[in-house]
């Protein structure tokens, strides 16, 4: 049996070749994803291991975080004073103090370099000798004031820097005019993973980012002959003793640093492996389609080892040895690929600033086990069920060629069991849908796998009636061509059934992402926009707050007929913290209008809270409620309600006056300001404000159609990044029409032969097979179609209390072009089969084998 199942399989090879692309297709996915990750893994912690040279133990201050306001400096810091004596121990060699947080550089342009967050700033701290030797000069010398920066040298190459060039930075605050000092290189991580680095002095560093003579950490150098721990032991008594403050050994950040890594990757890690498990179970589908067909074509050869002797194991024995020939040739061979695949993905995402080493790749023996088992068992799971129908096929009846018909029991009892899952699943969801928020997400998602495996087992039965539908038009449009097409389409339901539900899969998953897309987008423009009558909203590109000394020069700035920043705080109200957004009294009216329920939005101004009606409900608070409330600075008051208003995502849940909020914080947190033009929403005002606020590059100034495209193109990205995930298993879902019609017209060689015989010319011949593969990919996609937006509904209708204002919309443009997508696939995937078909000899296509 075994030299049966290799001779079957070299003398199928050309047959067997989508199914063995399939799976390299799959496995490669498999392989890249795991091979990238790892290799990540290790070089982010390559990267983080090189930063940590030469130091022993670091004190950190995680209070005083990078960036940090007035209103979140530490109460007891590390000091300078803590410095000196930390330096004067006799197991310390050397100590330095670090300061760092975002500093936000300007290009040539005046554009901010980088992204959010991209560019941090840090301090130039020399040793006795003049030099900072975790930032080594290669041009020009260190900062020694205000006026003068360093930047490293990977940023200086890129953007032309050069020692004595003026360039534009800002913290948090108004724009900085200082001079390149110098150049340097670094290992730090914020550089080597694609960021950029400058150094100010140390003094200005604690000016811009804590206070006077603070440090975000201290690093320390043991003397040879004290371990890191003993160190630490040294250490430990002379740092203030709060739990912000850690101490910690070298050996202790690596293996936190390894963890995070870890963690981080693990994460990316199990989303890909997610569409790359998709993508196999599309090729499930291909691979049974393949056997089920090569085992019609095969019923006499069958027959006749059944006759000799051959044992049903022994036949299904046979067939899963085939798919084990054709699963380990194809996992070897995909192993390969997604080697090459998970070295192509370091190189893209270095492209892209990223300094991922592309020398380290790392193909762990776990790769490429897990390759290779999951290639294999996907393909000897899938040829299990054709093994066993070819097993149960009697030796007499095997002798006729061609498909044996299915029993009615067999169609029974299979119809049955997809009733049962589609009822089974449509009750789930709809039971989680009533549930709603995260109690409902568990019914629903096992409902959605009960709705696809029911459709699928259901599919047989849906084509025949569905398909039929097309016949007249079909026949009308296509003649004789037309109506054979209709007739091949749904001769063989089963076959049919498993080469339309792999496009349905990727099909369904595809319009349920557009329909969730478009929903949350349709929502998210109203939220943020919908209250909204100021013309502009300036907020921080990288900050969370706009900083108070620009208010006066927003202003100022001509054309500005009114305005207010929005002071987002958290006050606690019942035991919860909830945010609050402060509004002056006098200029709000005109820059938002809340649809109000209950009140009046004049209560602002006396003092009173606004509420939107969600936490009116949920608190069973009304106009004239006494609200007790415990304020930013620790404070407590008693708030009356004065409105209630409908949920708003651009004011939040409360809404005060900000000559009541302010006083009672630790300091503002203008998230947004917003900005109401004499003249409307003009470029001119536009540009005032640039001008104003010294075209700091930290700013942007959008008016509503900027903020809506500024929210949907988050959403846009986040669903082109699926679908391209999801393009693995469409290409392999294309293979199995492919293949289905290339393996059909060899089966049906005696009946193309009999048409040309009768008159169907070659022409007639391709037009047949391509119209067949359109019909079928049409069906497919539509029950995608269908059960992805009943799917998405679903999930809209579970998201609706995370997100204010959410409902279903149905993109009808881009849910018709999935369909006509599909079509044009299936006219494509048909070409080369109906080539292959108008190609045939009639004299050879009569006499058949």
């Amino acid at each position: 049996m075994y030299r049966t199942a290799l001779r079957n399989v070299l003398a199928h090879k050309g047959r067997l070749l989508m199914t063995m692309l399939a799976v390299l297709l799959g496995t490669a996915f498999v392989a890249g994803t795991l091979v990238f990750s790892d290799s990540v893994g290790q070089s982010f912690k390559d990267s983080v291991s090189s930063s940590f040279d030469n130091i022993s133990v670091q004190v950190t201050d995680n209070a005083a975080g990078p960036g940090g306001s007035s209103g979140s400096k530490p109460d007891v810091p590390l000091t300078q004073a803590t410095l000196d004596r930390i330096a004067a121990l006799p197991g310390a060699a050397t100590a330095r103090g670090d300061v760092s947080g975002f500093a936000g550089l300007s290009d040539a342009h005046g554009n901010l370099i980088g992204s959010k967050g991209d560019t941090q700033g840090a301090n130039w701290y020399p040793g006795s000798g003049g030099q900072d030797t975790k930032y080594p000069m290669v041009q020009g010398s260190g900062p020694t004031d205000g006026r003068q920066i360093a930047i490293d040298q990977k940023t200086a190459a890129a953007h032309g820097f050069k020692v004595g060039d003026q360039v534009r930075l800002a913290v948090n605050g108004p724009v900085l005019n200082v001079t390149v000092s110098g150049v340097f290189s670094t290992t730090d991580p914020q550089v080597t993973s694609g960021g950029s680095l400058v150094l100010f002095d140390s003094a200005t560093a604690q000016g811009l980012y804590l206070k006077s003579g603070q440090y975000n950490d201290i690093q320390v150098t043991a003397r040879p002959g004290t371990s890191q721990e003993q160190l630490r032991q040294e250490i430990l008594p002379l740092v203030p003793h709060v739990s912000t403050i850690k101490t910690e050994t070298v050996a202790q950040l690596k293996a936190d640093q390894a963890s995070m890594i870890a963690r981080t990757t693990s994460g990316m890690k199990t989303a890909l492996l997610a569409f790359a498990g998709i993508a196999l179970f599309v090729g499930i589908f291909l691979i049974s389609n393949t056997f089920t067909m090569l085992i019609a074509q095969r019923t006499r050869e069958l027959a006749l080892m059944r006759a000799i002797g051959a044992s049903r194991r022994q036949i299904t024995n046979s067939v899963l040895l085939e798919a084990l020939f054709v699963g380990v040739s194809a996992s070897v061979v995909g192993l390969g690929a997604g080697i090459g695949l998970g070295v192509a993905l370091q190189a893209a995402v270095g492209s892209m600033g990223s300094q991922i080493s592309a020398s380290v790749l790392v193909v762990s023996p776990t790769t490429v086990v897990a390759t290779l088992l999951t290639g294999i068992l996907v393909t000897v799971l899938a040829a299990l069920l054709p093994g066993i129908r070819a097993s149960r096929v009697a030796p007499v009846a095997a002798m006729r060629s061609g498909d044996q018909p299915a029993t009615q029991r067999s169609l029974i009892v299979r119809n049955s069991i997809g009733l049962l899952l589609t009822a089974a699943g449509l009750a789930l969801v709809l039971m989680g849908v009533n549930a709603g928020g995260s109690s409902g997400r568990l019914p629903v998602g096992a409902g959605a796998v009960g709705i696809l495996l029911g459709v699928f087992v259901l599919i047989p039965l849906l084509s025949r009636p569905v398909i039929g539908l097309l016949g007249p038009l079909l026949g009308g449009l296509f003649g004789i061509s037309g109506k054979l097409a209709r007739q091949n389409a749904v001769r063989n339901p089963r076959r049919t059934a498993a080469t339309a539900s792999a496009l349905t899969v990727g099909v369904t998953l595809i319009s349920a992402l557009t329909v969730i897309g478009a929903s949350m987008t349709h929502a998210i423009d109203q939220e943020v926009t919908q209250n909204m009558t100021a013309d502009l909203a300036i907020s921080s590109v990288v900050n969370p707050s706009v900083s108070p000394t620009l208010l006066p020069d927003i202003a100022k700035a001509p054309g500005v007929a009114a305005y207010s920043p929005m002071d987002q705080q958290y006050l606690r109200v019942h035991g919860s913290a909830v945010q609050v957004t402060g509004m002056d009294p006098g200029t709000w009216a005109e820059l938002a209008a809340p649809t109000m329920v209950s009140g009046s939005t004049s209560a602002l101004a006396q003092g009173q809270l606004l509420i939107d009606q969600d936490h009116a409900d949920s608190d069973h608070l009304a106009v004239g409620s006494s609200v007790p409330v415990t304020y930013p600075n620790g404070s407590e008051g008693t708030l009356t309600v004065g409105g209630v208003y409908r949920n708003s995502g651009l004011l939040g849940p409360l809404l005060m006056s900000e000559s009541v909020l302010a006083p009672r914080t630790t300091g503002p947190d203008y998230g947004v300001v917003l900005v109401k033009g004499t003249d409307g929403d003009t470029p001119a005002l536009q540009q005032a404000l640039k001008d104003a606020t010294g075209d700091n590059p930290l700013l942007q100034v959008q008016d509503k159609k900027a903020l809506q495209q500024h929210f949907s193109s988050q959403i846009s990205l986040l669903l082109d990044v699926m679908y391209a995930l999801l393009g693995m298993a469409v290409i392999i879902a294309v293979l199995g029409v492919v293949n289905t019609l290339a393996m059909s017209v060899f089966e049906r060689k005696r009946e193309i032969g009999m048409l040309r015989a009768i008159g169907l010319d070659r022409r007639g011949i391709k037009r047949m097979v391509r119209l067949e593969s359109v019909v079928i990919a049409t069906f497919g996609a539509v029950l995608g179609v269908a059960i992805g937006g009943f799917l998405a509904w679903a999930a809209v209708r579970l998201l609706r209390d995370a997100v204010s204002g959410l409902t279903t919309v149905l993109p009808y443009g881009q849910l018709a072009g999935y369909v006509l997508g599909a079509a044009l696939v299936g006219l494509l995937a048909a070409l080369w089969p109906a080539r292959r078909a108008a190609r045939l000899n009639i004299l050879e296509g009569v006499k058949g084998d």
